[in-house]
C-alpha cells in the first residue's frame, strides 16, 4: 500500500494536524489500490479528491457525505454488453465495484463533484464558523480607574 509523507504540512500548520491525518486515512475494502486517487490542496481552505473511475458512467457512481465521512461508491450495471456477446480474451480494465471512504476533518464540506475524462473530482472546502475563528482581543492599559457597575467596583 502506498503511503504519503505529510510531514512538511505538519511543520507549517499548528493545530490542524488532525485535518491531514483524517484526509490521509482511508478504510480499505480488501483492494487498497483500487481505484487510485489523489488528494490535492487547491487553496488555503480548499481541497480536491480525484478518483480514477474510468469505465464508470455517472449513473453508476454515488457520493454520500454524512457527518465527517465521505463515501464514494461505484457499481457496474449487470450485463453491460447485452447486445454484444464478444468473448473477452484478456481483461485489463477493471470493472469491479468499489467503495472508498474518506474521513473528513471538522468543518470540511463537499462543495462540488464532477466527472470528466474518467476522473471523478470532489471539491471540498473548510469553512470555519465565525464563532470558532480566532479574534483579536484588545489589551487595555493599567492607567484607567475601576468602573462602577450597580454599586460594585469592576476592574478595568
Amino acid at each position: 500500500m502506498r503511503s504519503y509523507d505529510l510531514t512538511p504540512f505538519y511543520r507549517s500548520t499548528v493545530g490542524f494536524d488532525r485535518l491531514f491525518n483524517l484526509l490521509d486515512q482511508v478504510t480499505s475494502d480488501g483492494s487498497p489500490g483500487y481505484p487510485p486517487y489523489n488528494i490535492e490542496r487547491t487553496g488555503e481552505n480548499a481541497y480536491r479528491i480525484s478518483v480514477a473511475v474510468s469505465g464508470f458512467s455517472q449513473a453508476e457512481l454515488s457520493i454520500v457525505a454524512k457527518e465527517n465521512t465521505l463515501t464514494i461508491k461505484g457499481e457496474k450495471t449487470a450485463n453491460e454488453n447485452s447486445g454484444n456477446q464478444a468473448e473477452v480474451l484478456y481483461r485489463g480494465i477493471a470493472s469491479r465495484a468499489f467503495e472508498r471512504v474518506f474521513q473528513l476533518a471538522d468543518f470540511v464540506q463537499v462543495k462540488n463533484a464532477s466527472l470528466e475524462n474518467g476522473l471523478l473530482h470532489v471539491d471540498l472546502v473548510r469553512e470555519i464558523p465565525e464563532a470558532k475563528k480566532p479574534r483579536s482581543i484588545p489589551i487595555s492599559g493599567g492607567d484607567k480607574a475601576p468602573q462602577v457597575v450597580d454599586g460594585s467596583k469592576v476592574a478595568a
